[in-house]
């Protein structure tokens, strides 16, 4: 019995040894990226200048005739224009969706649904940029009339199609796990089944969707090549036109732009302003979880 317990013991303890030692290679990737964003991207934005490089208007890293610029202001915006648009378009759909889902929709449709928003999640990001290309970009130039429907508004219909299984499926995993009593309670209370589910069953599960939304919000934030197919990759303000985010901005130049040039740092800053970005979300998620709990 003392060496079967010996035993145990020891394999108890290189087991946690392992979990510490996967926590501590986790940390220190994120460590390592963030200090090479830092020591690639800082100097940089010391060259170009804090102002030019933030609030200029104007990207053009390979002028010969004038002299180069490095504004990002165009590509900041439309990252977050392009973001809160899909937001706002993907997060009612994907609620809804998922209080059908977990409350309202019969077993077997319900199992068919789960599929399919499972296999939206599976398909490759280039996948929704060649649909979109194809189907979308083409109508809305019939649509609005314009010379090129590869605009803002395709980059935001696309972002918030590929944010839905994010938001379905964390904010269904969320409403599941809100106790049954709350229902109950609310049902004898007189309430109507639509009712309890929109407000008891959705603010008890708050913190759960307020995962999905920023989980959704880092996808949408994050894409890169969809996006390049059908927003045009111009370096505008936002409009309904061709523009350029921050994402599309480095996929695009980063393969041609010469090493340990402006314009190669330039765009090692423009990655550090993104990982900030991302950073944010995970505080604001973290804030917002230990707030409702």
């Amino acid at each position: 019995m003392k060496q079967k317990s010996a035993r145990l013991a020891a394999k108890e303890n290189s087991m946690n040894v392992l979990f510490f030692l996967c926590g501590i290679v986790t940390v220190a990737f994120v460590l390592c990226i963030c200090v090479y964003l830092i020591l690639s991207g800082v100097p940089a934005i010391g060259k170009i200048g804090f102002s030019d490089f933030f609030l200029g208007k104007v990207w053009k890293p390979t002028a010969t005739t004038v002299e180069p610029s490095y504004g990002i202001l165009p590509f900041i915006l439309t990252s977050l224009c392009g973001t809160a648009g899909a937001v706002i378009l993907g997060v009612p759909i994907g609620l809804l969706t998922a209080v059908f889902l977990a409350k309202v929709a019969p077993p077997r449709l319900a199992d068919l649904i789960r599929t399919a928003v499972q296999l939206l999640a599976g398909i490759p990001s280039v996948v929704y940029g060649l649909v979109g290309m194809i189907v979308l970009v083409p109508a809305i130039q019939r649509m609005f009339d314009l010379s090129s429907g590869a605009t803002l508004l395709a980059a935001i219909v696309v972002l918030a199609i590929m944010i839905l299984p994010s938001i379905i499926n964390v904010s269904e995993t969320a409403l599941r796990a809100v106790p049954k009593d709350y229902e109950d309670a609310s049902l004898a209370l007189g309430a109507t089944e639509l009712e309890t589910y929109f407000r008891v069953t959705v603010p008890a599960a708050k913190s759960g969707i307020a995962t999905a939304v920023v989980l959704g919000v880092g996808r949408a934030i994050g894409e890169a090549m969809a996006i390049i197919m059908v927003s045009g990759n111009v370096p505008n303000m936002p409009k309904l036109g061709p523009v350029r985010f921050m994402t599309t901005a480095i996929a695009s130049e980063m393969s041609y732009a010469p090493v340990g040039s402006l314009q190669r740092e330039a765009l090692f800053s423009i990655g550090l302003v993104l990982f900030l970005f991302i950073m944010l979300i995970n505080v604001l998620l973290n804030a917002v979880i230990k707030k409702e709990r």
